[in-house]
């Protein structure tokens, strides 16, 4: 069905934005008439649910800091980097710095921003977190605080110096604490200060830390919290910031404590655009009301996504949450509708969000989570609880940036983690030296071309030898497994078969240590003979090696001569570092084709090993991947169809 010329804006880039203006894009791909503008004042996506990782130097920048051009690469999306001034929603006209856009359907996803209550200096002297710009500032003031405490003669002021508070025990407010206490004592490390000397506090008007979990949930936060150094101070109102305090009344008492460091996680309110939107009708910390179908009540031409939505699902009492998974439905509900309305196909869906529950870090060792169905929720904590975190985030960076993503944020929390702020610790952070591979890699590949040079010199290019090489292979483990040579190289059931019902049984010339079948599937034989051995029948294995291996002279030659040059080949590309991953990937895929052929001597493990050891980034390191891979890379990446995938790894 064709459709008439429509421009579609969505205003802001966060969770919201980004997700809408992708599922569009994907939908309309063939209504090339539609035109969909996505604004933000960032060339970039901020991963919000993360800069407390950046200011508390968890994580660099860009590990939460995701590229508009890249998300958007290969999709007819136009990004424009502007920040919106004024709506005129009845002349659907957007007004920026940068210029004007038109809209037929205008998408609000425009975010949050901080609130502070009207407190006297919480604007101007606490420190917001609520932008990577502000993670950023955050984190470079708590180290200059370190800095600047280590020469200070003044207890007082060294005291006031190394004092953090934390306004706020929600969400935010917990895991920033929990990122800052965990950073702490490398800090002291690095500048020679007595952890006891600081003195972290998060600070709530609450009763109770994150009130959104159970209250055995909350109670398990705090502990944690404490356990980790922090003073846990509740039901205390904030009452004044200023130029090194903060002021607080707990009852009838008012409390002044000196600290340069106030880190605002109390609370959000709409964006700037949002709170402007007077046209529109207005809830609770300027959301905007919506319709079922999250149009802006009274519009059928103004959507809204995110942070922004003030509507109450069918059945509910509540109006659905600030959070991510707020974000990510209300998104697929938007993009429904507009499709619907412009293709006229399908019918407009009203939003019933089912939200399966909320986790929180604290520090990336430990966390708690309150996950499930709609109806029923279970309490995760620790391992278990950052599991699913990771999971979650993981999920998410499929959708948006793909295999590129994932790759860069399991690099980032895992892979290059330092301090072993990770919940697996830092057993799988990469700290030995890449040029200590060096010399296994030039071995391994020196093995590799003296295993080829050997098959050459016992005629492997001369006369077929696989199928007698595979009965001999065979005969061995059979003999051992079933008291008698079973012969062939077939399938693991008949070979097993014939073998038990031999008349006469060969001696065996070994031991048989293990005959374990596995799902019967798997056939895996472990014996001992002049070394050890194991070998795994695997039935489609044995019916390839039977069928086209074996099954003709000609094809045995051509499965020699593959072997013998991919071996020698494997030696060369190993030896000079060039193309080190697929080369330890082959070697492993080769070693798995013997384990299933002919099995594998105890003097050929350490093979496997290698290859495993050897497999990312080994040949960086006096290698030519140092020069090839990366000039290979720029010019795969900007290839259109490996960009609009994310097929590729920065």
């Amino acid at each position: 069905m064709g459709t008439v010329g429509k421009d579609i804006v969505v205003l802001g880039a966060g969770f919201a934005g980004v997700l809408t203006a992708k599922k569009l894009a994907k939908r309309l791909k063939k209504q090339p008439d539609v035109k969909i503008t996505l604004i933000d004042r960032h060339p970039y996506h901020t991963m919000l649910t993360q800069i407390q990782e950046v200011a508390a130097n968890r994580v660099g920048e860009d590990s939460v800091r995701l590229s508009l051009k890249r998300i958007f690469a290969g999709r007819r999306v136009d990004v424009k980097l502007d920040t919106i001034t004024s709506i005129d929603y009845d002349a659907r006209t957007l007004t920026g710095g940068n210029g004007r856009y038109r809209y037929d359907y205008l998408v609000l996803a425009s975010g949050s921003k901080p609130i502070y209550f009207g407190i006297p200096g919480a604007d101007k002297f606490a420190y917001s977190l609520w932008s990577l710009d502000d993670a950023v500032r955050l984190r470079n003031h708590i180290v200059d605080r370190f800095k600047g405490a280590v020469s200070e003669p003044d207890p007082e002021k060294r005291r006031q110096m190394l004092s953090f508070y934390i306004a706020g025990a929600g969400f935010t407010g917990v895991e920033m604490t929990g990122e800052l206490a965990e950073w702490v004592p490398v800090l002291c490390d690095e500048f020679e200060i007595d952890r006891d000397e600081v003195q972290i506090v998060d600070i709530d008007m609450l009763d109770r830390a994150v009130p959104t979990f159970p209250p055995k949930l909350s109670a398990k936060a705090e502990r944690r919290l404490r356990k980790m150094g922090v003073t846990v101070t509740l039901g205390a109102s904030i009452t004044a910031i200023g130029d090194g305090y903060i002021e607080y009344r707990i009852g009838k008492d008012t409390v002044r404590r000196q600290t340069d460091t106030v880190i605002w996680t109390a609370g959000v309110t709409s964006s700037d655009i949002a709170e402007q939107s007077t046209a529109l009708r207005q809830a609770k910390r300027h959301r905007i009301q919506t319709d079922a179908f999250l149009r802006a009540q009274g519009r059928t031409d103004v959507y809204v996504a995110g942070d922004n939505v003030f509507y109450v699902p069918e059945g509910e009492e509540r109006p659905v949450p600030q959070m991510v998974e707020n974000a990510e439905s209300s998104a697929e509900t938007v993009a429904h509708n507009i499709v619907a309305e412009i293709t006229g196909e399908g019918e407009r869906e009203k939003y019933a969000p089912k939200f399966h529950g909320a986790m929180l870090s604290i520090g990336g060792r430990y966390g708690v989570a309150y996950v499930g169905s709609a109806k029923r929720k279970i309490s995760l904590a620790s391992f278990f609880a950052m599991f699913v975190k990771h999971f979650v985030y993981v999920i998410y960076f499929i959708q948006v940036l793909g295999w590129n993503k994932v790759f860069s944020y399991v690099k980032h929390e895992f892979f290059t983690v330092r301090h072993c702020r990770s919940f697996l610790g830092g057993h799988f952070s990469n700290r030995t030296p890449s040029f200590m591979l060096v010399p296994l890699r030039v071995f391994f590949g020196a093995f590799w071309i003296y295993e080829g040079i050997e098959k050459i010199g016992e005629g492997w290019f001369g006369s077929p030898k696989l199928a007698a090489y595979f009965k001999s292979a065979a005969d061995v483990f059979n003999t051992l497994a079933y008291g008698a040579a079973a012969g062939g190289g077939g399938d693991a059931t008949s070979s097993a078969t014939a073998a038990s019902n031999a008349a006469a049984a060969a001696k065996p010339a070994g031991q048989l240590l293990a005959n374990w079948n596995i799902l019967g599937m798997f056939h895996v034989i472990f014996v001992k003979t002049t070394d050890y051995a194991v070998k795994i029948h695997f039935s489609l294995m044995d019916w390839f090696n039977g069928t086209f291996v074996t099954g003709s002279e000609g094809s045995q030659m051509f499965f020699q001569e593959f072997v013998v040059i991919s071996e020698i080949l494997l030696g060369v590309l190993l030896i000079l570092g060039l193309f080190t991953f697929l080369s330890s990937a082959f070697s492993l895929a080769l070693q798995a084709m013997f384990l299933m052929s002919t099995g594998m001597y105890l003097s050929t493990w350490w093979m496997l090993v290698a290859a495993v050891a050897l497999l990312f980034g080994a040949g960086h390191t006096l290698g030519l991947d140092y020069y090839v891979i990366p000039a290979l890379k720029k010019h795969w990446k900007n290839v259109r169809f490996v960009r609009k995938l994310y097929i590729y790894n920065d």
